[in-house]
């Protein structure tokens, strides 16, 4: 059995975390690879490593040096090194790090340099291989990565090895020049390594243990979920679940390769498996998840006999293409039509002048915006099972004097989408939990 396990900030945080990686990693021989991010913060009001290297590529910029912000992170750095004990000549590979950030004078380059250090550390302490990301993850000319040149590249490098650490969060681009990934960086680098190895289980250790039902924010101590399939994962770490993002698990995911949540601190914690769909089985419970983010802005349009109109959705989608503005959900009816969009990608007077267009181009016989939405999705493979989950999740939040302000429902029964006001927002979450897990 392989395993491939990715390590995040909190667990490359110091010396002490840093063991306790080097303890879960050696304590299972199917452990085989290793992806690391950059050291994050060790307490309230600590400085992540990576936000020090953004302001290190700023005073390059400026002044043509490294300055104060690369100083700490040195210090970060040896201080781990002396922790740890190690035989490792870090203030050499710190100088050589900072002049090449002077010589690259790149962002991408700069951030990188956390991941590659952290990288170096621990690949000293547990002894293995290190393999520079930047030699094996390569993206094309279009700055998307090159699938097939880095699985094979990673295959090769891993080639014949029991044990490697491979550095997360960045590649290489058709220039020869470091770039990073935009979004899950060390999320994704783990799913890629574990695509390259042909992995039978890919660990994402963290700081939590695992996926809970819902914000524990909000509802005090929710239920943990055990088991999810990616398509849920995809629903609610979109609509705020955040322990994994739902962009970084692709890799794993073309190759059905299941992916556990772990927490480092608490390594005997059960955690969450994140299952391929065709793999997934009923667990019996109605409602996987419940999640929600606030500050939406809708869109709504009504116009009589809309439905016989050839081409009235594409002349006003055209009018959200020209902007560059994507929607969240468009809910419908016969004569009407909602566009549901993020509240922050219509600042600047950007909405009155989007509406301003779309009655040119579709006259509807109104238009109104409603601001301020919050949404609430409610998950599950089991609600397509159950008869009366809509009529449960209503009825909740009716007895919580919330009404409901918009309702979406994809075909696939997998979610059913609310729209409440923000203010309502906390009190509607409360509500619903309580329905399907109290």
């Amino acid at each position: 059995m392989i395993k491939v396990c990715k390590f995040g900030g909190t667990s490359m945080a110091d010396g002490i975390t840093m063991l306790r990686v080097k303890s879960i990693i050696e304590s299972d021989p199917a452990r085989r690879y290793v992806v690391v991010s950059a050291p994050g913060k060790r307490f309230g009001g600590d400085i992540k490593v990576t936000d020090l290297l953004y302001e290190t590529y700023d005073n390059v910029v400026v002044s043509g040096e490294t300055g104060a912000a690369f100083e700490k992170i040195c210090e970060r750095f040896r201080g781990i090194v002396s922790e740890l004990k190690l035989d490792l000549d870090i203030d050499s590979i710190l100088a050589e790090t900072g002049e090449a950030i002077v010589k690259e004078a790149s962002p991408d380059f700069c951030a990188s340099r956390g991941e590659y250090l952290s990288g170096r550390v621990m690949a000293a302490l547990l002894d293995v291989p290190f393999i520079d990301a930047r030699d094996v993850v390569k993206f094309g000319p279009d700055g998307k990565l090159d699938n097939a040149r880095t699985y094979a590249l990673l295959a090769e490098a891993l080639k014949g090895k029991k044990r490697a650490l491979v550095t997360g969060f960045y590649g290489e681009d058709a220039n020869g020049r470091v770039k990073t990934f935009s979004r899950g960086g060390s999320d994704i680098s783990g799913a890629i390594v574990a695509r390259a190895a042909g992995a039978d289980l890919y660990e994402n250790w963290t700081d939590v243990s695992g996926f809970l039902a819902c914000d524990p924010r909000i509802v005090e101590n929710p239920v943990p979920i055990r088991s999810l399939s990616y398509k849920e994962l995809r629903e609610l770490s979109y609509m705020g679940a955040n322990v994994l993002h739902s962009e970084s698990i692709f890799p794993v995911r073309e190759a059905d390769i299941p992916i556990r949540i772990k927490n480092t601190f608490r390594p005997e914690d059960k955690g969450t498996d994140i299952l391929p769909t065709s793999r997934y089985t009923y667990s019996g419970r109605r409602v996987t998840g419940i999640a929600g983010k606030k500050n939406f802005t809708v869109i709504f349009l009504e116009k009589s006999l809309m439905n016989e109109e050839i081409g009235f959705t594409y002349r006003t989608l055209a009018v959200f293409m020209k902007h560059g503005i994507s929607f969240e959900h468009i809910p419908t009816g016969i004569d009407t039509m909602s566009f549901v969009i993020d509240s922050a990608e219509l600042k600047g007077g950007l909405l009155e002048e989007m509406c301003d267009e779309i009655r040119d181009a579709v006259k509807p016989d109104s238009l109104r915006v409603i601001n301020d939405i919050a949404l609430i999705a409610v998950v599950g493979h089991g609600m397509t099972r159950s008869v009366g989950v809509s009529a449960r999740l209503f009825e909740a939040i009716a007895r919580a004097g919330v009404n409901v302000r918009m309702i979406d429902q994809g075909s696939s029964e997998l979610n059913i989408i609310v729209g409440v006001d923000n203010e309502n927002y906390e009190r509607t979450l409360k509500a619903v939990y309580e329905e399907f897990f109290d």
